[in-house]
């Protein structure tokens, strides 16, 4: 008897990724000491700020020369640089003892990290280009404001007078800005791992140390709508724009959270801005065209997802939804290509199976049907188990 499959679940995207919290299975632990020196213009409070940014950035250089030895890591084809940065964005640094006697702080830390868990949540996050930008971005900013600072305390040696009262001012910021980014990362690694709260108090610090930090905003009001508040998420990404009215992602990202509200043309004017202000950002192209499958418009939702697909040709989610409206249009020949491919990408991707078994239903190919729904509902597609419930 022929199975008719009635419903495709159109899949939505924000610019934020959660990856699996993975079980460990055998974890490996890097430990490592710093001992910063205080000058007269450091207290305990920002000799502590230099000291941890620096134990972690040692931290973090030899999980990455652990992890580069890996087979699994060197199919990526990541620099050790790379690598090292993309971990910071997974792992938390843990602190095992800290000492300060008023010259020097003295701190000891750890990483113990599942090389399975981390490798995977590699993989996932390697693939998206917004992420591993700003990724990118934050450690070339601790990196920078770690030499400005000790260029600073370098100067503040020799300086005397008002030139020693504005260094120690830039010194001072210089401490600011390292905190604020220790609570970004502290907010990035939460939310990758699944802690929406934990990321939205971190994040919360963030601004609070730096009320300019652009990307602390936009990183929140991601969290928020994945949590729901679409309403609280605009707030944060007004703010964004507020501070940087080229900040090209915090227009997309407020463009999907009014499509969810329901304020398509509010929705589809800010990812217009977002792609005036960066033609290359797939994922721009990518919620303009959710909003116009909300709107019927499912020829321009076609082109925009062609449009995402060609500047990243890995965009699993861009497949799928342009499979859905090929589907919708009886192209099954296309729709059937694009499952495919996407599949190929990604063999574990369940709506993917289930899509596709859309396609073989209407054409008639109820062996691959069959056993399509099987495999999404072995990957823990609910509606799948329920359908090959009913058919057996």
């Amino acid at each position: 008897m022929k199975l008719t499959l009635t419903r495709i679940t159109l899949v939505s995207f924000l610019l934020v990724l959660f990856i699996p919290d993975f079980t460990l299975a055998e974890t490996k632990t890097f430990i490592k000491e710093y001992t910063f020196h205080a000058g007269d213009e450091d207290s305990k409070n920002s000799s502590r700020t230099v000291a941890l940014r620096e134990v972690k950035r040692l931290l973090l250089e030899e999980l990455g020369t652990y992890l580069e030895s890996e087979t699994e890591v060197q199919d990526f084809q990541l620099t050790k640089d790379q690598i090292t940065t993309l971990t910071a964005g997974i792992v938390k640094t843990k602190l095992v003892e800290e000492t300060w006697d008023g010259r020097t702080y003295w701190i000891k830390a750890k990483i113990a990290a599942d090389s399975e868990g981390v490798i995977k949540s590699i993989d996932s996050l390697r693939k998206n280009r917004v992420k591993t930008k700003e990724l990118a971005e934050v450690r070339k900013r601790s990196d920078s404001l770690l030499k400005e600072n000790e260029r600073l305390r370098q100067e503040l040696t020799m300086l005397k007078g008002k030139k020693k009262q504005k260094n120690t001012m830039a010194y001072n910021k210089t401490i600011r800005d390292l905190n604020a980014v220790e609570w970004f990362e502290r907010g990035y690694a939460a939310g990758i791992s699944g802690n929406a709260n934990d990321a939205v108090d971190a994040y919360s610090k963030a601004i609070e140390v730096n009320p300019q930090y652009v990307e602390a905003y936009n990183n929140r009001g991601n969290i928020y709508a994945s949590l729901g508040n679409h309403n609280q998420a605009i707030k944060d990404f007004n703010k964004t724009i507020e501070l940087d009215p080229q900040y090209a992602y915090a227009y997309s990202n407020r463009g999907a959270a009014y499509k969810i509200l329901g304020d398509f043309k509010q929705a589809i004017d800010d990812h217009n801005k977002a792609i005036e202000l960066n033609p290359q950002n797939a994922t721009s192209y990518y919620n303009r065209g959710l909003t116009y499958v909300s709107l019927g418009n499912y020829d321009q939702a076609i082109n925009d997802f062609d449009k995402a697909i060609e500047l990243n040709p890995q965009y699993e989610d861009g497949y799928n939804n342009r499979a859905y409206l090929l589907y919708e249009r009886k192209d099954y020949k296309r729709a059937l290509n694009d499952y495919n491919l996407l599949l190929s990408i990604n063999p574990n991707y369940a709506r993917a199976y289930m899509g596709r078994a859309f396609v073989c239903s209407a054409t008639g190919n109820l062996n691959q049907m069959v056993a399509d729904i099987k495999m999404a509902c072995d990957l823990g597609l609910v509606e799948a188990c329920k359908i090959d419930k009913i058919r057996r």
